[in-house]
């Protein structure tokens, strides 16, 4: 005769467990005690079964009892609550919930895995309030799905921004239900920190959820349908979701004399025993070691809980199986992005004194040349010493869930910083880069550990500018246009080696830049020229995620407190969708897509709406900045089928007084005196010219000197020189397929390298910058004085070059609100 085993509870852990020991023991007698109807449910689909993704009901069990007790031979038992342990008879008491019958039945082992139940508060009004819900299993779905398909309701309350009210809220919203989402913290999402769920908050807000953070509820009024806050606000609502957490079923446990730890979970050992050797424990009733930390703690997760299941059921059959401890590795989707994480966050680390370090990376889901990728915003927590990896977290589009698996898979295998960079990934272009994710952020962190640059954070940088701190710039200026720290100046990278003179070696200097990389260029250089430098982790990329720029006009769209579009008014466009123009720059990086939606605008009449696509993450906050500072009305911006998809109006609402390009009339320009000749510098002189175009800027770009030869052909007819014209002629490059680069060129190796890389990365070429540069408008002109110096002659010249002096140049300046020396 085999073991007589006991499980309590019929869902994750406990079907785990029965049929893990099925299949190590056909002579046990195993009994499964479940007190509600269904047994091994998909608990963690029931919101999206709620909101319509998954359409069939019975796709959620997983298990019936009928099917799984003939398949493993169990006596499963529902509708029955084990209601008391008598530990030292070896038996346990069970009430049939059908009849009300009381049995008793012995076990030789006992595993206890009751589960957890929704946190329900006594709030004043809990218990009149009619149409409020928790969602823990099927009846409970059942209730709210009858109810939003019934009742259609109009409005819903969700309270909690964990999983489950994350979940909801996006599927109620799914139904049409306007949501507000109230959270008592000041972030949603425990799992991660701050700077990585406003984020989050950002898209909930984009797509129209009220998110009300750090308030809580006070009182439900008039049966449920009024929501009061203690901050003194009144929330009308047609039902309630509570989903402010869960607490461990112990009462059986406690009942027992079991220990349970300070937050009510079960304790037990390595081997998931209760201080009873017969008792086991499993799931989310009982308190878990932190596999990064050693304390105890709580993570009501699915993954452990099958896990303990089946290390449980090997135990019980004399395996040597021990419970590690839990990593926490967790994923959610919030509407159209993916939040995940692994390990311990900031927070946790904080309240253990335990030393750390942070860098963030936002590189692409997968190659940027490959139609379809999005940055991900990804965070790496370690210890600097030893490289220890503590914890990771990813908000993306794309891409996020497996970079965290690799994260947590080189934690679980005892990696560090020092070795994500070797980790050989899978690579083709739809999938990832030559280097991954993963990798970026190892090299990254190796840079900290190994002394190459210091770091500050974004939490850190206003107050260090408040008191006088330098903070550098180092994007393009056209790049300052959408949004930049207050306080920071603006030198491009570019430009850094030539202006060391003008820099501070008795201060910090503190660099910044769009998400950390040219800033990490930046501290390089100036630290080996024997300066103090600390580089913004993350660049402003993860320091707007917080500090949104404020906008202080929209023309069609209001704008809340928070900076987020809170309204789109469509009613006053009077265009047939016939007449709607179509810009695709999906695939293009900024100002790619700006420019395209500039060059289209100018052609359209007042009035005209343009339809654009796009990949690139930034154009749905560029599109309202340039909307803005151009005149134009954004009409909607959306997120739909893996694209951004703005509609815009040309012209303002407001004011009928702009010219051909809804630009307003005023003392704008921008002028540029090319010096250089070196291809480097000569893109960023194109890049610059085509971003100010597009933002409604009249552009002139006088070349002199070296700068002549962008101007030169390649095929320039035979013309007439005297023998030093015929030498400059020879020695210097015939166009921009000749430019060197400023620094390694290596004979002509480097600008190759470069022309490559803009290929890969589907930035335009020069001949493009150039051509589009011109199309939009942009003026560029060849210094007549130099040209007679240097012997170049006009026939030599690219077509559409005015030639013009110094007071050209000169005129031009004077109009102009922006000048540059390249």
């Amino acid at each position: 005769m085999g073991k007589k085993i006991i499980i309590v509870g019929g869902v994750a852990g406990g079907a785990t467990t029965a049929a893990r020991l099925r299949r190590l023991d056909e002579k046990a007698e195993i009994i499964m005690f479940e007190r509600g109807e269904y047994i091994s449910f998909a608990n963690c689909g029931l919101p999206y079964y709620i909101g319509g993704t998954i359409a069939e009901r019975d796709k959620l069990l997983v298990q019936t009892v009928e099917g799984m007790s003939r398949k493993f031979h169990l006596d499963i038992r529902n509708l029955s609550e084990v209601i008391k342990i008598n530990r030292e008879r070896k038996t346990v008491e069970v009430k049939n919930l059908k009849t009300e019958e009381v049995y008793e039945e012995s076990y030789d082992v006992l595993v206890l895995s009751p589960g957890a139940s929704p946190i329900k508060p006594p709030i004043p009004g809990i218990e009149t309030a009619k149409s409020l819900f928790t969602l823990r299993n099927i009846p409970d779905t059942d209730k709210i799905k009858s109810f939003v398909d019934i009742k259609k309701p109009k409005k819903a309350t969700v309270v909690g921004g964990g999983f489950i009210g994350i979940e909801m809220a996006e599927n109620l919203w799914d139904l049409g239900i306007e949501v507000t989402l109230i959270e008592m913290s000041n972030q949603i999402m425990a799992p991660i920190d701050f700077e990585m769920a406003s984020i989050l908050h950002g898209h909930l807000r984009e797509k129209g959820v009220n998110l009300i953070l750090e308030d809580g509820v006070e009182a439900f009024q008039q049966h449920g349908k009024i929501v009061k806050l203690t901050s003194g606000q009144f929330i009308e609502t047609d039902m309630i979701i509570l989903a402010i957490g869960v607490k461990p079923e112990n009462q059986l446990a406690v009942s027992a004399g079991l220990t349970v730890g300070q937050r009510g979970g079960i304790q037990v050992n390595d081997h998931l025993q209760t201080e009873d050797p017969s008792i086991y424990a499993i799931g989310d009733a009982i308190e878990v070691k932190d596999y990064i930390n050693g304390q105890p703690t709580q993570i009501p997760l699915a993954w452990p809980a099958n896990r303990q299941g089946r290390l449980v059921a090997d135990h019980i059959n004399g395996i040597a199986a021990r419970y590690k401890g839990t990593l926490g590795s967790s994923i959610a989707k919030v509407f159209d992005m993916t939040v995940a994480s692994t390990g311990n966050n900031e927070k946790t680390l904080k309240r253990f004194g335990i030393p750390y370090e942070v860098v963030h990376v936002h590189p692409g889901s997968h190659a940027g040349y490959y139609p379809g990728a999005f940055p991900i915003s990804l965070k790496l927590i370690f210890e600097r010493e030893t490289g220890k990896i503590f914890g990771g977290q990813a908000v993306s589009y794309d891409g996020a869930d497996k970079r965290i698996d690799v994260i947590t898979t080189a934690i679980k295998g005892g990696l560090t910083i020092f070795d994500l960079p070797d980790l050989e990934l899978a690579y083709a272009p739809p999938y990832s880069s030559a280097k991954d994710p993963v990798n970026m952020a190892g090299y990254a962190a190796s840079n900290i550990a190994e002394g190459l640059v210091e770091t500050v954070q974004w939490y850190e940088i206003n107050e260090i500018v408040q008191k006088g701190g330098l903070l550098i710039d180092v994007r393009e200026p056209i790049e300052r246009e959408m949004g930049y720290i207050e306080g920071s100046i603006n030198i491009p990278l570019g430009e850094i080696r030539d202006r060391l003179d003008e820099l501070p070696k008795d201060q910090t200097i503190y660099l910044t830049c769009q998400v950390g990389l040219r800033g990490y260029l930046g501290a390089r250089i100036l630290s080996q020229n024997g300066f103090k430098v600390k580089n913004l982790d993350g660049g402003y990329k993860t320091y707007s995620s917080v500090y949104e720029p404020s906008l202080k006009k929209n023309s069609g769209a209001i704008i809340n407190d928070s900076g987020m579009i809170e309204e789109i008014k469509v009613e006053s466009v009077q265009v047939e969708p016939t007449e709607t123009i179509l810009v695709d720059a999906c695939g293009l990086q900024c100002p790619g897509p700006i420019m395209n939606v500039y060059q289209t605008m100018e052609r359209m009449n007042s009035g005209d709406v343009l339809e654009v696509h796009a990949t690139d993450p930034g154009f749905a906050k560029d599109i309202q900045s340039w909307s803005i500072k151009t005149g134009n009305t954004l009409l909607s911006s959306t997120f739909e089928e893996k694209k951004f998809k703005a509609y815009i109006q040309k012209g303002s609402k407001e004011s009928d007084n702009t010219n051909q390009t809804g630009v307003q009339a005023s003392k704008d320009g921008a002028t540029m005196v090319v010096f250089s000749g070196d291809l480097d510098k000569t893109i960023a002189s194109f890049i610059i010219a085509c971003g100010a175009a597009a933002m409604g800027k009249k552009v002139t770009m006088f070349f002199t000197f070296w700068g002549l030869n962008v101007l030169r052909r390649n095929d320039a007819p035979p013309v007439q020189k005297d023998i030093m014209e015929k030498m400059f002629g020879m020695m210097m490059p015939k166009g921009v397929s000749h430019l060197p680069l400023s620094k390694m060129n290596m004979g002509g190796m480097g600008a190759k390298m470069i022309n490559h890389a803009m290929e890969r990365k589907n930035v335009d070429s020069l001949e493009t910058l150039m051509k589009n540069a011109m199309e939009a408008g942009v003026k560029l002109v060849a210094c007549s004085m130099s040209m007679d110096i240097m012997g170049i002659k006009q026939e030599e010249l690219i077509e559409g070059i005015d030639i013009g002096g110094v007071a050209t140049y000169l005129g031009d300046a004077d109009d102009s609100g922006l000048n540059l020396f390249i």
